[in-house]
């Protein structure tokens, strides 16, 4: 081939090149979950993964990769081609507390992913035994100053969501609390129906069937606010507990090198997704908020939240590797 034809080649093929780079979707999804089948987390994502890909006109894949409080999940996506084609359905424990509580993690929040879009908000329940005689959140702070130690909190592990709830409790408080660690909230909500705990915090969504079926009691939710699915029940702010807002939420991200063409594209149909009637029903309906935020909104919530969890992990006396 001539010199004179090569000079050419470049100005034929670029152009198709970066038009190929932003026609998303242009092939399935894969939605990555860091958490096994089966639980809050995976159900969410698998109940927007519908809506979505009837969206998007693409098959959404999840696939599950538990482990290490969603960091697994985290470091595949964040190698992934930045093509769209692998997103993350991130739960805020994963960005906001684990990296606080584990070593060897090799992400970073602020240089591997492009952010897209806040999605939902849950918030925890605190659920106390039958038999513990207290009926309010007052009641319980001045049970447990009265009774330093005798109150037992279970949750689903070492730095795991519920057992920070509990922490900033303690911390707001002044109250002394024992923690019991389980591998996972079932056995730990079984714990408190039998009465080996006093109480726990869960996930309002799967709180919601003990609390109706009175096998244990409500005293509070952790957001500022009532929430939907228990509406009877106070938050902790009403309750009296000042600067207490513990509130989760699902997210989707991709890995850095996002174009913004496609990050664009992405966050459009989040938006259409959270405005499906039948979409907002069925996630209204076990507990969680819609929410939807933009990239840059996730963003900063994550750098405050992150700020806040590392604040109570320090005086909580939870070491990084425990």
């Amino acid at each position: 081939m001539s010199k004179r034809y090569l000079r050419f080649i470049p100005l034929l093929f670029f152009p198709v090149l970066g038009h190929a780079a932003d026609t998303w979707p242009d092939k399935p999804v894969k939605l990555v979950v860091g958490y096994a089948a089966g639980g809050p987390v995976d159900t969410a994502a698998r109940q927007f993964a519908r809506f979505f890909g009837d969206q998007i006109g693409q098959p959404v894949v999840v696939e599950n990769k538990a482990g290490a409080s969603g960091i697994i999940a985290a470091e595949n996506v964040a190698r992934a081609a930045p093509d769209g084609s692998v997103l993350y359905f991130l739960a805020s424990p994963t960005l906001t507390i684990t990296p606080h509580i584990q070593k060897g993690i090799s992400i970073n929040k602020d240089r591997d992913f492009r952010y897209l879009g806040n999605l939902v908000e849950y918030t925890n329940v605190l659920v106390i035994n039958n038999n513990l005689k207290v009926n309010s959140i007052g009641e319980l702070i001045d049970y447990a100053k009265a009774n330093p130690g005798a109150l037992s909190f279970g949750s689903a592990g070492v730095g795991s969501s519920n057992q920070l709830s509990a922490e900033l409790l303690k911390q707001r408080t002044g109250t002394q609390m024992l923690h019991v660690p389980y591998r996972g909230n079932a056995p730990a909500m079984i714990d408190v129906i039998g009465g080996k705990t006093s109480m726990m915090f869960d996930i309002t969504g799967t709180a919601v069937n003990y609390i109706n079926s009175g096998k244990v009691r409500a005293l509070a939710v952790t957001s500022k606010e009532r929430n939907r699915a228990l509406p009877n029940v106070p938050s902790m702010s009403e309750a009296g507990i000042k600067d207490y807002d513990v509130t989760g939420w699902y997210g989707i991200v991709g890995p850095a090198k996002l174009s913004d063409a496609t990050a664009g594209r992405i966050e459009q149909a989040l938006k259409t997704v959270s405005d499906m009637p039948e979409y907002r029903k069925q996630m209204e309906k076990v507990g969680y908020t819609i929410s939807l935020r933009s990239g840059r909104d996730l963003k900063s919530r994550i750098d405050k939240e992150y700020v806040l969890w590392q604040e109570v992990t320090e005086k909580a006396g939870i070491k990084t590797g425990q």
